[in-house]
Order: structure tokens, then sequence, then C-alpha cells
């Protein structure tokens, strides 16, 4: 039998997901959203249906606003969510968001109980917390997507300052998924050469200003909603390990319980992901700056998180 991936959230997200789940022959594809917007779901996965052909897949496609169709899901991913307008920040819509993954967690929790969730919903650090608080999961379960787009934009900048591929760029971003974020130049390599031996400190420090702020610039040149390319192949490359047992080592929001000397929440730590779920989240030992910009990120991630606690 074919895998059962539910997609919750049908928009921009959610649809470039479905597109690429189902041209990477992940399974089955069930894409889910709000009643008042399941007409357009249902043509989108019709659309992909009938593109199959052309892209050479065999999956079923299905567009619904009833939970029960996610029923024995192996994987979700959560998109639900607002766009981001320009000026807002993920905290902006906080109550809103508060609202939407309570009735998506609930929603898989009665219907696809057993399915590794990946939640994409911003403020992601306090959302896949939020959300992990509400179903109760096992740890392993569930993961917030943050580190690996993080990780993604950050490759990719430095592949734009140093005009090299990016696939002989290897580095990692920990932290929140925000302008607290820690990317770790002194562990970066390019092609196996230290970051740190070729790119003068002007230059790191622009990436890490560029990758820290990537997702605020994206909203300032849409004027409108947020980046949704990069966020659903980064999901994608979480879910891919997951469905296929594929051992990688991804950076993602775990749930950290004395990793990093942090208990009880979620922050991007570098993740085994198996078909175990987050099978392992694996330690670096971080320089004493490094630690400082942990701890900050921290912070930051822990008062929105008690902010969520006053809404459950």
């Amino acid at each position: 039998m074919r895998k059962k991936i539910a997609l919750i959230g049908g928009g921009q997200i959610g649809q470039i997901l479905a597109m690429l789940a189902a041209q990477k022959e992940m399974g089955d594809i069930v894409v889910l959203d709000i009643p008042d917007y399941v007409n357009p779901v249902k043509g989108k996965a019709l659309d992909l249906m009938e593109m199959a052909p052309h892209g050479n897949y065999d999956a079923e496609i299905t567009g619904t606003s009833d939970y029960k169709d996610i029923a024995g899901a192996d994987i979700c991913i959560i998109t639900a969510g607002k766009p981001r307008q320009a000026g807002m920040t993920r905290e902006d819509l906080l109550t809103t968001y508060i609202k939407i993954i309570s009735d998506v967690a609930k929603g898989i929790k009665e219907n696809a109980p057993d399915a590794f969730c990946i939640v994409l919903t911003n403020p992601l650090d306090a959302m896949v917390y939020t959300f992990h608080q509400i179903t109760g999961f096992p740890k392993n379960q569930v993961i917030g997507m943050a580190g690996t787009l993080d990780t993604a934009r950050y490759r990719s900048f430095l592949a734009m300052e140093l005009n090299v591929s990016v696939a002989d760029i290897a580095g990692t971003v920990l932290g929140g998924h925000g302008p607290t974020m820690v990317p770790l130049p002194r562990l970066t390599t390019v092609g196996g050469v230290p970051l740190t031996d070729i790119a003068d400190q002007d230059l790191i420090d622009r990436v890490v200003d560029r990758t820290r702020k990537a997702g605020t610039e994206i909203v300032q040149l849409f004027g409108k909603g947020s980046a949704f390319f990069s966020p659903a192949w980064s999901a994608i490359v979480i879910a891919e390990s997951y469905l296929k047992d594929k051992r990688r080592v991804l950076p993602g929001a775990a749930l950290c319980e004395g990793e990093y000397g942090i208990n009880g929440l979620f922050l991007g730590v570098p993740c085994l992901i198996s078909a175990k779920g987050v099978e392992k989240i694996l330690q670096i030992t971080l320089a004493e700056d490094e630690k400082a910009r942990l701890a900050a990120t921290l912070e930051a991630v822990q008062k929105t998180v008690d902010e969520c606690k006053t809404y459950f």
C-alpha cells in the first residue's frame, strides 16, 4: 500500500507540497482546508491529477474539509495559518494562530493519532509547542520545520556571495525561527574547506544577518504573504527522510529535554530523522559566543511560548 500524506492547509505552501509529494511519488495525498476554501482545494487536487500523465507519477490526490478523510495518515504536514503581511511580525498573528493550531491539533489527534507531524505554522517554535501540548503526542512524533529552511537560506546566501555551488556548502543554523536564530560559520565548510579560511568576516557577517532577516526580506518583496517554495521543499526533505527511513541529520524544532541545557521547549537543533521520527537530537560543542547567542534565542522563544500558555 502507498503511504498516506495529509496536508493541513491548501494555500500556497500546501499546493506546492502536494505537487512535490506527487512528483516524488511519496504516497497518496489528502489536502485539507476550511469549508469556505474546500472547492479551490478540490480544484487544485484535480488539477494535479490531470498533470500526472506529463508529470509521470501515480498518486491519488484529493481535497477535503473533513478531518475524517485524513484517517490513517502516515504523516501530517501543517501549514494552516494566515498570510503574513509587510510590517507584521509572527507574534502579531499569535491569537489567530493559536485558534488555528488548536483546531488542527484536535483534528489530527482524533483522526490520525499515529502520524508523524511536521509543523510549519508561524510563529513556528511556539506553534509546534502548542500543537505538542494539545495532542500529547510523543516527542519523536512532532517536529517544527524551521531549521531546515533557515539552513537552506544560509547555504543559498553563501553560495551567492562566494559564487560556488550550494551542493558544496555544509552548515547548520540553531535556535528559534526568527531574527535571533544562530547560524554557525565556525562549523561551515565549502567543499570541505572551512568557511573561515576562504571568506572574510564582513562577508560572513553579511550572510548571517541576511539569513536572520530572510523571511522578512521576502515578505517585504511580496508586499502580502510570505515564502512558499522554500518552506515547502524544506518540509518535503523532512517528510521524505521519515517515510523512506533515509536517516538524514536535519535541523528542526524538536523538543529538548536537557540537550543544550534546554528543558521543555521546541528549538532548532540537529535531528536524526528516521522511520522512528525524531530519533535523536545531536549535540554540538558550542563556543562561548555561540552559547550566548543560543541563550538569547531561547529567551525569545520562551517569551512567545509563555504568551501562548495564556490561551490553553
